[in-house]
């Protein structure tokens, strides 16, 4: 398969529309359809707002293997299942979640703390 047939296979497993599509990434109608005919090529920047509506990454577009990916949900996975899922992401999403990490085990010692220290008084 290539690129079209992938881009027109995950368009309908998610239930889309065309029109839907071609909104999100600023084409009209019939430009769209003509990506998904392998008649027109689609532009970087069109693929990476594809692969954002489709919440997959560009990669897996295409790369599509007909297998439309389930949500991830973290909060039901293991401690060592979790870490590894953090790092298969890029290096600025880690470094977010890794700053909100820093940043509520702060807030929480900070409270621990007060809290200690105020009962005390």
């Amino acid at each position: 398969m290539d690129l079209a047939d992938n881009i027109k296979l995950i368009r309908e497993g998610k239930n889309l529309m065309q029109k839907e599509v071609a909104l999100h990434i600023g084409v009209d109608k019939s430009t769209y359809s003509k990506i998904e005919k392998g008649i027109r090529e689609i532009t970087v920047i069109e693929l990476n707002k594809m692969a954002q509506l489709f919440d997959m990454t560009t990669d897996q577009i295409i790369n599509f293997d007909g297998a439309i990916p389930k949500e991830i949900t973290i909060g039901d996975k293991n401690e060592v299942e979790q870490i590894r899922l953090i790092n298969q992401l890029d290096e600025e999403d880690k470094s977010i979640i890794f700053k909100l990490i820093d940043k509520m085990l702060t807030t929480k010692k900070f409270k621990d703390f007060f809290n200690k220290n105020v009962a005390s008084l």
